[in-house]
């Protein structure tokens, strides 16, 4: 049991890389990785205080658990009683709705299709270690799941876009197979709940889907619901970091800090469970210091009070952690080429213009 509780923690936590230690996933997705696990009679509190984290620790909208973390608490579920396949049994307990602006901006579509290529480019919106991508260039058409990702982390996925897809199609909705670059617990039991053949060791992960279920219409097709979602999360979308790995999750936690937060390296190593140091070490290792990343946020933040708000230039300086209003003008010229005053003014013309 040891040995199949050591397995699952590097499918949990190891991408096919060497930067493991890099990712971290939203504190959300652990809330729901609970709420499941409590659905399969684990008991979810005593799950998390064996790495230190309480279910209040989870309510952070914008905070981060290392994937470590992630794959402890599997680890000791799976030594507790061992439940094969347990990524697929996660995804059978996760409903609709789990990630509500995500969920809804994919089932809003008009069809499978047009519901993958919203997942493809709005998955960033959730911040997990994975990423989905489509190939219409194949027949039947891919939609692949994160190359790097974790095996638990693809087999969550790939079983999600399965069996939501089955449910928003009243059951119409069939893939001709389901690929994963490993193997998992019981090949069987994934075909038998996903109702398709699955290639284990395959080249890629992922779900083929063939031209006759990507073109099936959406029971909540919504055109005018999901434009107004799409501008949400467009707004949403330009206000992420495009870093990668480490540099993204501190990106993730200063956005919210920079406005009268503690920006201090030691308080975002906290939210990230390491130290300062080991922070400035990792990273380094990616050819970034946390200073760049903080004025980074910085940058935003400015802009967008700015262009957005009717604060007094002194007060978005202050707010962004300028005690001075001098400074603060000689970092806003950097970062945009020009004062923030005439930053204002071009926004507000934009605007106006956008108008006529």
């Amino acid at each position: 049991m040891t040995a199949r509780a050591n397995t699952l923690t590097d499918r949990v936590t190891k991408p096919t890389g060497d930067a493991a230690w890099m990712w971290s996933a939203p504190a959300t997705d652990l809330r729901a990785m609970m709420n499941a696990l409590g659905r399969l009679g684990y008991d979810a509190d005593s799950l998390l205080a064996s790495v230190g984290l309480r279910s209040s620790d989870l309510n952070d909208p914008d905070g981060r658990i290392p994937c470590e973390k992630y794959g402890s608490i599997l680890s000791r579920a799976q030594t507790e009683r061992f439940t094969p396949n347990l990524a697929l049994e996660l995804a059978r307990l996760t409903p609709v709705g789990t990630y509500p602006l995500l969920d809804y901006l994919v089932l809003t579509s008009d069809t499978v299709g047009a519901g993958v290529h919203q997942l493809a480019h709005y998955f960033r919106l959730i911040g997990g270690p994975a990423e989905i991508s489509v190939r219409e260039d194949v027949d039947p058409i891919r939609v692949e799941v994160g190359a790097t990702a974790a095996p638990f982390t693809v087999e969550f996925n790939a079983s999600l876009i399965v069996l939501h897809f089955r449910t928003e199609t009243d059951g119409r909705f069939a893939a001709a197979h389901v690929s994963f670059r490993h193997t998992p617990d019981d090949t069987l039991g994934f075909e038998r709940a996903l109702g398709c053949p699955v290639q284990a060791n395959a080249s890629w992960n992922g779900v083929s889907v063939p031209p006759e279920a990507w073109r099936l219409p959406l029971r909540r097709g919504d055109p005018v619901l999901r434009r107004v979602l799409e501008s949400q999360a467009n707004d949403i979308l330009a206000r992420l970091p495009a870093r990668t790995g480490l540099a993204f999750d501190v990106q993730c936690a200063l956005t919210p800090r920079v406005i009268g937060g503690d920006t201090r390296i030691e308080a975002v190593a906290r939210q990230l469970a390491t130290s300062g140091r080991t922070l400035q070490r990792r990273l380094a290792a990616e050819g970034v210091s946390y200073q760049e990343l903080l004025n980074d946020a910085r940058k935003e933040a400015a802009g967008r009070h700015l262009s957005e708000s009717t604060l007094a230039i002194g007060e978005v300086a202050y707010l962004v952690g300028y005690s001075e209003p001098a400074p603060f003008h000689r970092a806003f010229k950097r970062w945009y080429g020009m004062t923030p005053e005439v930053f204002r003014r071009k926004q507000r013309e934009g605007r106006q213009a956008a108008k006529v």
